[in-house]
């Protein structure tokens, strides 16, 4: 990747809540649209809840096609298309450094993009014109996700955004389906803002057990697989990043929407 003077970019982590979003035009679609405007990547890596593997699997297609890996929806999100380039010259560099750091990695020509990667990035960057390359979670330690992060972290310095897409609370067993605005359950509130205060703290170890030590872990967290997103975010901003708020909003009275981007 030889790029002129890059400008170096964030690491993001997107709660992308639920597909819906795409059709929508509320304060988190606009604040997604005001952060892709407020920054020109060249390329975009995104870890998505939604791709996971025992290894590391990297989407290495040059035009991957869109996975609408969801039922039960408007007949007009099944017709949404987001056709931006994938770039296998990205993706082998980052497989190249992820072998590097010891990860297992393996390149996959075929994999299509889901929801958690393409209805975020059609929010911040319409326009379709900045490569995406996919990276599977690792089904590992919140450690090894962290590391994985850092293996990437390099790549900010070349103008590549990092992002991981998930979502701080996710429990679709007790979300309000029926109504997006409902009072929002004070737990989730509670289990946003001490991942937040942490973050902001740089207590990392204290984040890393969260199981234990943060209020309503259970509830917010019953699966790891949105929560597991922010590790190799919080990797790849590097020492003492601060962290810059881009949405703060629950939907469905506890799917937390909080996205925001880390930088030095």
């Amino acid at each position: 990747m030889n790029l002129q003077n890059p400008v170096p970019q964030p690491a993001v982590f997107v709660s992308h809540g639920s597909p819906m979003t795409a059709l929508e035009n509320g304060p988190y679609a606009q604040a997604l649209v005001a952060f892709g405007n407020s920054v020109n990547p060249q390329a975009i890596l995104v870890i998505s809840a939604h791709w996971e593997e025992p290894g590391i699997r990297i989407a290495s297609g040059a035009r991957p096609e869109l996975s609408y890996d969801f039922g039960g929806f408007p007949r007009a999100l099944y017709e949404l298309k987001y056709e931006a380039p994938g770039s296998p010259e990205v993706a082998a560099e980052v497989a190249a450094e992820l072998k590097r750091a010891g990860f297992d990695t393996t390149l996959d020509p075929g994999r299509s993009w889901d929801h958690g990667v393409w209805v975020p990035m059609r929010l911040m960057f319409p326009e379709a014109r900045i490569p995406v390359v996919e990276i599977s979670l690792p089904t590992t330690t919140i450690e090894q996700l962290h590391k994985v992060g850092h293996a990437l972290g390099g790549f900010r310095a070349k103008g590549v955004l990092v992002a991981g897409s998930g979502g701080i609370v996710h429990n679709l067993r007790t979300m309000n389906w029926r109504d997006k605005n409902a009072p929002v359950d004070s737990w989730a509130l509670e289990f946003q803002t001490w991942v937040k205060q942490r973050i902001e703290r740089g207590e990392l170890a204290t984040l890393f057990d969260y199981e234990k030590q943060a209020p309503h872990a259970a509830l917010a967290v019953p699966t790891p697989e949105h929560f597991a997103p922010l590790f190799p975010v919080l990797g790849a901003a590097g020492k003492s990043p601060k962290l810059h708020p881009i949405f703060e909003g629950i939907e469905h009275a506890n799917m937390s929407m909080f996205t925001f981007a880390l930088s030095d």
